[in-house]
This record gives C-alpha cells, structure tokens and sequence, in this order.
C-alpha cells in the first residue's frame, strides 16, 4: 500500500502513513498537545473537516476551540444540530432566525413567538437524542436550483434568496441525518462532536451556548449587555424601515436599482441617531464627552458629526486627543513579547489627564500637551483648553470609558458614548455576519488606501488588536450613556469591490492565505454597490475616502 509523509505542525513531527488514512484516527495521537477537543485541521492552505482522509504529502495543523476558526466550526456544527432539532419537532412551521452574537454564544429568536421554556426543552431534547445517536454529517453537492427547492421547502426563503444571485451552478450542502444545511464552511464529522451546548431563555427569545473558547470543556455564559442588546433591537426596527434582513433582499433592492434609496435611508438614520445624542448631551448639562470603540469602528467620522449636531443645539465642541496623554516612549510598558503596548492604560499620563480634567471643570485655563508620534515623546508646544458655559468637551480614544481613566471626575459629569460597527444584516436566516469581520474589511481598505499597509500586515496584526479589545474596550461598553450603531446596511456591497484586489494578491503559501480566502468566499454573496452615491459626510467614508470631514 502506498504512503504519504505528513508534517504535524502542532508539534513539528513526520509520521508516514497509509493512503487514505482519516484525520480522526490520525488526530487522536496529537490531542494532548491540545487545550480542547480536535475539531478540524488545517492541510497546507485549507481548513478541511476531520471526516477527509488524506492521499496526498502534506503538512496538518489539528485546530481546537481556541482557534478563531475552531470557535466558528464548533458554532456552526452546534446551530446545525440544533436547526436539524427543530425541522424535526416542528416542520417549516416554527424557524429560529440567528440575530446576533452575545459573549461568543448566537442571541436567537423566533420570528412572530415568544420563547418559552417548554420550547426550549423541547429542543434541547431533540438536539441531546442527535448528539447521543453521534449521526454522520456528510457534505454533498447539489445544483443551485435544487437546494432553492429543498430552503423553499424548509421555508427557509432568505437562503432561498440568497442563492438565486449565486454565481456557482453547483454548492456544497451538509446532509444531517436527511436534513440539509448551507452552512458556509467546515463543520465537525458527527454530531456527537457537540458535547458542550446549552440553551437559555432571555426576554422571550434564546441563547444558545457553545463551549467556552476561553475554557475548553466548559458551556460559555450567556452573558448579556442589556444597552447592547436594545440598540441590536434599535437597529432591527432599522431593518424593518428599510426592509432589508438578508443579504438575498439586498442583492434584489441591487439588481433594481433600488441601492440608492437604501444608501439615503440609512445615512439619515444614522444622522437622526447622532442628532438625538447632541440633543441628550446638552440637556444633561454634561461637559465632558467621551467616545470610545473597537478599532474601524468610525470614531474619528462619528466625533466630526457629533461636533456638528452640537453646534446645531447651540453647543461649540472643543476636542482632546488621549493620544497627546501617551507617556515618552521610553516610559510606554511592555507585552508579554517584550513589545511596546500603547493600548494599555498605563500607557498614557493618567494622573496628568485627570489633573487637567479637573483644572478644565473649575473654569481654569490649562495647557495641554502633544505628543509627536515620530520621536515619541511629547511635543515643547502645548494646547490651551479652557470652557465656557456653551462648550463641551469631546474626546476620542481607545480607554474612554473606562472610569480607571478619569478616577479624579464623578461619573455624573461625565457623558460615555460607545461606538461599534454591530451588524445588523444577516447572510440568511441561519448564518450572521460577524460584526468582527466588518471592522477588519473596513480597516484593510483604511490601511491600504490612507495609511501604506497591504492587507496581509492588517491580517497579521488583527488578532494582537482583538486581545486588546477585549480587555480594554468591550468589558465597559453597557457603562455608557449612549450607544451608536455605525454598520450601514449597504457598506459591505461597497467595500467589496475595494478589498477584494488586496486579497486576491496575498499568496497561496502565505499564511494570511486561509483567512483572506475566507473573507472572499463570505464577499462572494454580496453584489457590488459603487460608491458614486454615498453622501460627503458618510461614515463610510473614513475608509473608503472622499469624506467632507478633513
């Protein structure tokens, strides 16, 4: 019998082994190098499911839950099983629709129902007899125009829809036990895979959990951010104004030539949301304005326009850089690497910023500094701040609303905005688009364009920026007075035509590779808006160009 020569990247080893030998009996030897189950792999340039049996020389990385695309897999295998679940109990009549994600788990409802917990357990019953039966979930291929008919018939109409403006003539289903799934990538071999899930009722609609990538073997709690979820609600009825849920109807409002209507709708819910912000900051009497978001999230577009809607409730807006707070260079903290680590709070003069704050509220006249990113350290020049009764105070930056910043000032003088792009569109009824995924298009096209990096530096640095996110941003986000929802319904169909370029040129032996054929896959559903008819002032524009706001 022939052999093939496999490299483990896990730990670097050479096994030789027979032809066709499956990954899930060749993963059982590497588990222990593992924090968590095996769940897929990586061969050469691809992530392929464990059921695949290898012909060939290759190299194998094994994956588990603490890998972003071991996270996705174990989610999209779990929202299998749990879809398959209820097509079982209940046919086309009762469909859960994937909302949202909430601490890593999907926030879940069903469309016209409010949730009980008899519903609940009967899902999960149905979803424990799949598991314990550990069915096969196989892929097979079929002709566009048939799975059309097998979603019409599931009721499924947003999946329907979405694969009528599909360039392929064949794609990939997954068969669960005789249910069919479109799921977008690699999914586990079985669903006895599933082995930590849950489901909890929240205000008549449910969360699903999935294990917890930040403790393997364990159910994720099914934290929730109460002002977080209202503006996700805020922004559903958006969808409902604009009717469009999926990208299936956006691609129809696309090949009608409806996009600009949509373009003009959406910009002026954003600008009747900030203009409702400037109004409550100036009935709050509140002088201190902080803004604060996760990175590409449009925080320097969003403060222009905020300065603006100020002016128009007869507020003038005066404007502090954190970044003037940074300590010399020299004096920055390091990462665990040994690196500099400008995002961590001790980064920045906190007593100074704090000093001055306090000086600004007494009706002093202060000095602030500037910082000189070049030389890092901070500038002989200084920037004379002082407020009268008609001012307000804006600043902008990664700690904002983080009480650890301003410790010296009550939280009642303060006004804390949060800004996000929170997705509010949806692939079909069961795929979401990751609120993540938008920030990280917008940045690539961002740092091409305006700041010289090509895409694999922004794919390379991401995942040091999402670590800092998560500790130094999204732990305050519910602490705020407001909360603006950046994402435009229509942005993804626009970036489209700017990023795909960038990703087509990173090369099939680099590492980048798997990721960005990731991201053109999941851009492959969107059709292309041009960008002629997006407004001066749009937010997207801080990414694509072209903006008023210099």
């Amino acid at each position: 019998m022939r052999k093939v020569n496999i490299l483990i990247e896990n730990d670097s080893s050479k096994v030789t082994v027979p032809e066709g030998t499956s990954l899930v009996s060749l993963s059982k030897n590497y588990k222990s190098l593992l924090k968590g189950d095996i769940l897929l792999a990586r061969k050469n340039t691809e992530m392929i499911p464990l059921n695949t049996n290898i012909y060939e020389d290759c190299s194998i990385e094994f994956l588990d839950i603490t890998s972003p695309e071991g996270l996705r897999t174990y989610q999209r295998t779990c929202a299998l099983v749990m879809f398959a679940a209820m097509y079982n109990l209940y046919g086309n009549t009762k469909q859960a629709v994937v909302r949202h994600s909430a601490n890593k788990n999907f926030y879940c409802q069903i469309p016209g129902e409010s949730v009980t917990q008899q519903t609940i357990d009967e899902i999960k019953g149905e979803m424990e007899r799949l598991i314990s039966n550990d069915f096969p979930i196989t892929v097979i291929k079929e002709n566009v125009s048939d799975c059309i008919d097998i979603f019409t018939e599931y009721g499924l109409e947003s999946t329907a829809n979405v694969l009528r403006y599909n360039h392929e003539e064949v794609i990939e289903l997954y068969n669960l036990n005789g249910y069919y799934d479109y799921s977008g990538g690699v999914v586990m071999p079985s669903t006895g895979c599933v082995k930590y899930f849950d489901i909890t009722e929240k205000d008549g609609n449910f969360i699903l959990q999935f294990e917890d990538p930040q403790n393997p073997g364990n159910i994720n709690a099914p934290l929730i951010y109460p002002k977080l979820t209202q503006i996700f609600n805020e922004y559903e009825d958006w969808s409902e104004i604009l009717g469009i849920h999926t990208v299936g109807v956006l691609n129809r409002k696309v090949c009608n030539d409806e996009t600009r209507d949509v373009i003009l709708v959406c910009e002026a819910l954003h600008e009747k949301k900030i203009s409702n912000i400037a109004d409550d900051i100036a009935r709050s009497g509140r002088k201190l304005v902080f803004i604060a978001g996760p990175s590409s999230s449009g925080k320097t577009t969003f403060a222009k326009r905020l300065g603006v809607q100020l002016n128009a409730a007869g507020l003038t807006p005066k404007v502090i850089s954190l970044d003037d707070y940074y300590k010399n260079r020299v004096d920055i903290p390091v990462d665990e690497n040994g690196q500099k680590n400008f995002e961590n709070l001790e980064a920045l003069d906190v007593d100074r910023f704090n000093s001055d704050l306090v000086e600004i509220l007494e009706g002093k006249e202060v000095a602030t500094p500037l910082y000189d990113f070049i030389t890092g350290n901070r500038r002989r020049e200084t920037k004379n701040i002082t407020l009268t009764d008609k001012d307000v105070l804006l600043m902008e930056g990664i700690h904002g609303i983080n009480e650890a910043l301003t410790y010296k000032i009550p939280r009642e003088d303060k006004y804390k905005i949060y800004i996000s792009a929170l997705t509010q569109l949806n692939v079909n009824e069961h795929i979401r688009i990751s609120t993540t995924d938008t920030r990280l298009i917008r940045r690539m096209v961002r740092d091409h364009y305006f700041r010289g990096f090509d895409a694999k530096s922004t794919l390379e640095m991401w995942a040091t920026v999402l670590t800092g996110e998560e500790k130094n941003i999204f732990p305050y986000q519910d602490d705020t007075d407001a909360i603006f929802n950046s994402a435009l319904v229509y942005e993804l169909s626009v970036l489209k035509s700017y990023v795909e370029p960038l990703l087509l040129n990173i090369s099939k032996d680099d590492p980048c590779y798997i990721e960005a054929r990731r991201l053109l896959d999941f851009l492959s559903v969107f059709l292309t808006i041009r960008p002629e008819d997006i407004p001066k002032n749009s937010l997207l524009r801080e990414f694509v160009g072209g903006s008023i706001f210099k």
